[in-house]
């Protein structure tokens, strides 16, 4: 049996610990991390112990990782959006083979480069675009490459947030502002935009997009409510954002309550709500990102597609439907249950497609990006995604910020060849 690969974890957070440490505890024969890059000192401790990583390993930030020499085959650059690119760049410059969490960048021109950059030194550059991997979305692309529903006419794709995941992440938390985080329709949705590319095999040939911030907003707030949540607000009762449910209710999201605070007892909740960004009211936070978008795609070969994404949700998840020539295919992937049926016009049947349970984050995604990335790095199989095929799905969204803000048609060949030649590295 071949040896583990090693890599570093840059960036010990939600992602890092949660969603990608655990594969490598589980499979210590298939991946190692033997260095921690990570500023919060607890974070930085609780993976290193986890993963047996000695104090001369342990680095505050991941400029202090790359002063000294490479440590490991790969790099998992699980940084904040706004960090991915000075810190990847640095990364293949070491000769680091990377799998970077999405999006690549905040910024177009980044984007472009680390993908070129990439390509010039015959490095790996993976993002981390976690839903091909997933049993649901494996299946739903295998359905429509078997030509089971002829020629594909229309799709309606929707990434429903649920609302009180659109008030923590968008409103109150890390990727409320563009300027400090990115265009939703990029942080949220360019997985979207990367599954339907890959489902229809064909370039985008026309984009147009709408949206807003319509409800997040001062003039919406009640009356007399209050800056804070735990301020005694009078509209505390009727408020579905009211932060105190949402963050200390024994049934409260993880994750969500992990962003919030490295200690989960109440007191510390409590505590981070009356002092820190998530126990603000959503009406008065410094929020301007969008809390609904719509892009509408033309594809190469005629096929239309409406991607639909809001913060309005009453649960979490993404459905969809797939109108071709032969049958419909509707689809609903999420955590409360994912389901596939295929409508057959000539006979009028609807089959159910069995989907597998997925133990793991993402419907299984986390974990299958990780089983994935080793056996790329061990030479067993040909990535699934390139940096060149993910950097299309961030191309669609920032096509699709230049059409909602210029109420224009984006064409997007004209778009890719500024994108391509505009921002080439010097």
């Amino acid at each position: 049996m071949s040896q583990p690969i090693t890599a570093v974890m840059v960036g010990a957070g939600s992602r890092g610990h949660y969603a990608y440490g655990p594969y490598a505890l589980a499979h210590p024969d298939e991946i190692q991390f033997v260095a921690v890059a990570e500023p919060n000192p607890v974070r930085r401790e609780r993976f290193a112990s986890l993963h047996d990583i000695p104090p001369s390993r342990q680095y505050a930030s991941w400029q202090d990782l790359m002063a000294e020499r490479q440590q490991a085959d790969t790099l998992f650059n699980m940084t904040q959006d706004q960090m991915h690119y000075e810190s990847t760049l640095a990364a293949l410059d070491s000769g680091y083979h990377i799998l970077l969490e999405k999006p690549m960048t905040t910024r177009l021109d980044h984007a472009v480069q680390l993908v070129q950059t990439a390509e010039q030194k015959g490095q790996l550059l993976q993002v981390c675009h976690v839903l091909r991997y997933t049993p649901f979305f494996s299946i739903l692309h295998e359905i429509l490459a078997s030509g089971r529903l002829g020629d594909i006419v229309t799709i309606e794709h929707r990434e429903n947030v649920v609302y009180w995941h659109m008030a923590h992440s968008f409103v109150r938390g890390n990727w409320r502002n563009e300027a400090t985080s990115s265009p939703m329709i990029l942080a949220k949705c360019c997985h979207d935009l990367d599954i339907l590319s890959w489902n229809l095999g064909q370039p985008v040939r026309r984009l147009q997009s709408f949206g807003s911030l319509m409800h997040f907003r001062p003039e919406n707030a009640p009356p007399d409510a209050t800056r804070r949540c735990t301020d005694g607000c009078p509209a505390a009762g009727q408020c579905p954002f009211d932060a105190r449910p949402i963050y200390l209710d024994p049934d409260s999201s993880p994750w969500a309550v992990a962003a919030m605070s490295d200690d989960s007892s109440m007191e510390a909740r409590l505590r981070a709500l009356e002092t820190g960004p998530y126990g603000r009211c959503v009406y008065d936070c410094d929020n301007d990102v969008v809390d609904h978008q719509t892009v509408n795609m033309e594809f190469a070969g005629g096929a239309t597609a409406v991607l639909s994404m809001h913060g309005h949700s009453h649960e979490e998840g993404r459905t969809m439907r797939y109108d071709g020539t032969l049958a419909t295919l509707r689809g609903k992937f999420g955590s409360h249950g994912s389901r596939i049926e295929i409508h057959d016009h000539l006979t009028g049947r609807c089959e159910e497609v069995e989907i597998p349970e997925a133990a793991h984050g993402h419907g299984g995604g986390d974990y299958g990006i990780m089983r994935s990335f080793v056996r790329v790095m061990r030479g067993d199989e040909q990535a699934q995604t390139t940096a060149r095929e993910s950097l299309e799905s961030h191309l669609l969204a920032w096509a699709a910020e230049e059409s909602r803000h210029q109420a224009t048609v984006i064409d997007m060949s004209d778009f890719r060849g500024r994108a391509e030649h505009e921002h080439v590295r010097v």
